[in-house]
């Protein structure tokens, strides 16, 4: 058991951790998604975090998120089939559901180096019920697997998007295979951004990665937000 797995990672950076380090926990009790949310972190599920340093120059590393998100969809098809989807940023999806979420954060290590660390929380067996958005888990879609098994492949992917990725020189390749797996697209979303309710289609993601949005009044380029799927979603908040 740990508090939160990123924490820890982050811990391990600050103290002289060389990287390419995994933690995983069977339950945290202070898990966190993005913006400081809370982790429903009970035991069953799958908590990890990977440790990278300077995986990339500085200005690309924001887009290890779209490396964590490819490779989460490549663990997830193969037991989901085509309904594994990712909803930008970080979220992978099933029929609208969440079923697994990332959060990446980084620090600088005491010799000034890059730290990154890529946290993924996957439903294997429950997933949270009090929540004010749609959520669901391999279990309940009558898939019967361990976190084990899961996180065995999630590392085997991640290493091989990480090679695509290159150290950003391969970003054109994630993004065009991330979009492959995109939730919504040409369809329909809404976007909630500092308080500001953006509705559009959801046209792609430019060379950075920003996600594209027609609007009545013309293109809108994003850097940071919630997705809603379709105009009408509610506003629920990240797990």
């Amino acid at each position: 058991m740990l508090g939160s797995t990123n924490d820890e990672a982050m811990a391990r950076a600050r103290s002289g951790d060389p990287g390419h380090l995994w933690i995983t926990a069977q339950e945290q009790t202070s898990g966190k998604g993005r913006l400081g949310r809370q982790w429903v972190s009970a035991p069953g599920n799958l908590y990890a975090s990977l440790l990278l340093i300077d995986p990339a120059p500085p200005a690309f590393a924001p887009r290890l998120g779209f490396v964590a998100g490819l490779a989460l969809a490549r663990t997830l098809a193969p037991l989901l089939g085509d309904a594994v989807r990712l909803k930008w940023p970080n979220d992978a999806v099933v029929e609208g559901a969440k079923i697994a979420g990332i959060l990446l954060e980084a620090t600088q290590t005491s010799d000034a180096r890059l730290a990154c660390v890529i946290g993924i929380g996957i439903n294997c067996a429950h997933h949270p019920r009090d929540l004010p958005y749609a959520a669901t888990d391999l279990a309940s879609l009558g898939i019967s697997t361990r976190a084990e098994d899961v996180f065995a492949s999630l590392a085997r992917e991640l290493a091989l998007v990480l090679e695509i990725f290159d150290e950003g020189r391969g970003f054109g390749a994630i993004r065009a295979a991330w979009l492959g797996y995109a939730a919504g697209l040409g369809e329909p979303i809404r976007v909630l951004r500092a308080g500001q309710s953006l509705e559009g289609l959801f046209n792609g993601l430019d060379a950075n990665g920003r996600l594209l949005l027609q609007t009545q009044e013309g293109l809108q380029t994003i850097d940071a937000g919630d997705v809603f799927l379709g105009p009408s979603a509610r506003n629920p908040q990240d797990q």
